[in-house]
């Protein structure tokens, strides 16, 4: 569970509670607040001048209050460390987008993650922070959800006792609004009420609510109500020490692209972290149907460009080995040198492939090449990258000044 640090308690405290030099009667004792350290102290044993003293503390109606503080005020305070569900990948107290085309199994694998937080186990080879977590479902219904679950928990060899710190609800069905909308912006709903309310009573450390499309009640690309939204939203997370995921699909752009982007570039911008889950595919074809890709996309307090390979088994997803080390080293060996054997095999054919793109596009041409050797299109493009950072290959060009044609060669032809 997400806790406080001493000093974020007292920037609580100073922007909440009493004001500075409030006075009280409490157990018998008169006692003063502390603004600054954000406690009551005792002044002396409660007496016939409780009247006078508590008058003598009463705050001036027309003094002005304020949130604002001194940046010097900092001086000498702990820095409160950055708070994680998952390292690298859900911050706490925000909100992430976890995006994914219909099918990919999105809502299995942030299922999968409520399961874990509950169940005070991983998720996909990564740690994370124990606690409540809610699930708010606006897609499933409770027989599908029982479904997932069931699957999850005999994937994992987990019982129904091990997630009694998870909470469900379906709206399938159901009017999902998280805000309703007005001419100039959105508010809260009476459904974001409930859910407020149940964080509050459970304290929990996450809240899942799939989907995006379901819970959001104005255009996608109207960048003013998306932020709006997602402020709800993360206010949610802040006053309730969560982190928040927000499910939802990929624009055909961002399908396309391979970015996951929904919509508006307001979705992208507003949060602080985004996921994006995919098939993985080259040029369309799809060797493992099973397989899928998760991407960090943005990472405001992190790392952006991180991969996790996962595949459904048996109902759930499990992490695939990662290639490190020598491993790593030696499938990155692999690829240039296939890579080097067919440019030099295709430049006798006379057969000249490119850097840019099309339909010689070097590394969509040697993927499909019988000699590939199993390599990918992508371990092609970065195996060209790197033989071109090490003036191994070089651009070269021919042809007439008005028909320039480039193309890979080695740097020493």
């Amino acid at each position: 569970m997400n806790v406080y640090t001493d000093f974020q308690r007292r920037l609580d405290r100073r922007r909440t509670g009493p004001a500075d030099g409030a006075r009280r009667i409490h157990n018998g004792w008169q006692e003063q607040y502390d603004g600054t350290d954000g406690t009551w102290f005792g002044i002396g044993p409660s007496d016939d001048s409780d009247e006078a003293f508590l008058a003598a503390g009463a705050p001036d109606p027309n003094a002005r209050t304020s949130a604002f503080y001194s940046a010097a005020a900092l001086k000498g305070k702990a820095v409160p460390p950055r708070q994680w569900l998952v390292h690298d990948l859900v911050p706490q107290k925000t909100v992430t987008l976890f995006s994914g085309d219909g099918g990919t199994g999105k809502s299995l694998l942030a299922l999968q993650l409520a399961v874990a937080v509950a169940a005070q186990t991983g998720w996909i080879g990564n740690a994370v922070t124990a606690g409540r977590a809610i699930y708010l479902s606006a897609e499933d219904d409770d027989d599908e959800l029982h479904r997932r679950l069931d699957d999850i928990l005999r994937a994992e060899g987990r019982s129904y006792d091990d997630v009694s710190g998870l909470t469900l609800r379906s709206l399938a069905g159901e009017s999902a609004l998280l805000a309703m909308e007005t001419q100039i912006e959105l508010i809260a709903s009476e459904l974001f009420k409930e859910l407020d309310a149940q964080a509050a009573e459970e304290a929990p450390a996450l809240i899942v609510i799939d989907t995006l499309a379901d819970v959001y009640p104005a255009n996608e690309n109207d960048r003013a109500k998306v932020r709006q939204f997602v402020g709800i939203l993360r206010g949610l997370a802040i006053k309730r020490r969560c982190a928040v995921m927000l499910l939802g699909h990929p624009s055909l752009t961002g399908m396309a692209s391979g970015t996951g982007a929904s919509g508006s570039t307001a979705w992208n911008n507003s949060v602080r972290s985004r996921l994006y889950l995919s098939r993985i595919a080259d040029d369309g074809y799809e060797p493992d149907p099973d397989a899928r890709v998760l991407r960090t996309m943005k990472a405001n307090y992190g790392r952006v460009g991180g991969e996790i390979n996962v595949r459904w088994e048996a109902g759930a997803f499990r992490a695939q080995e990662q290639p490190q080390g020598l491993d790593k080293m030696a499938a990155g060996a692999k690829a240039e040198r296939v890579f080097l054997a067919l440019l030099d095999e295709m430049t006798a054919q006379g057969r000249r492939v490119n850097a840019a793109g099309g339909t010689t596009y070097a590394p969509k041409v040697f993927a499909a090449h019988p000699d590939a050797e199993g390599i990918s299109k992508r371990a092609f493009g970065a195996a060209m990258e790197t033989l071109f950072s090490r003036g191994i290959i070089r651009k070269a060009e021919d042809g007439p000044a008005s028909r320039r044609v480039s193309f890979i060669a080695r740097a020493d032809q």
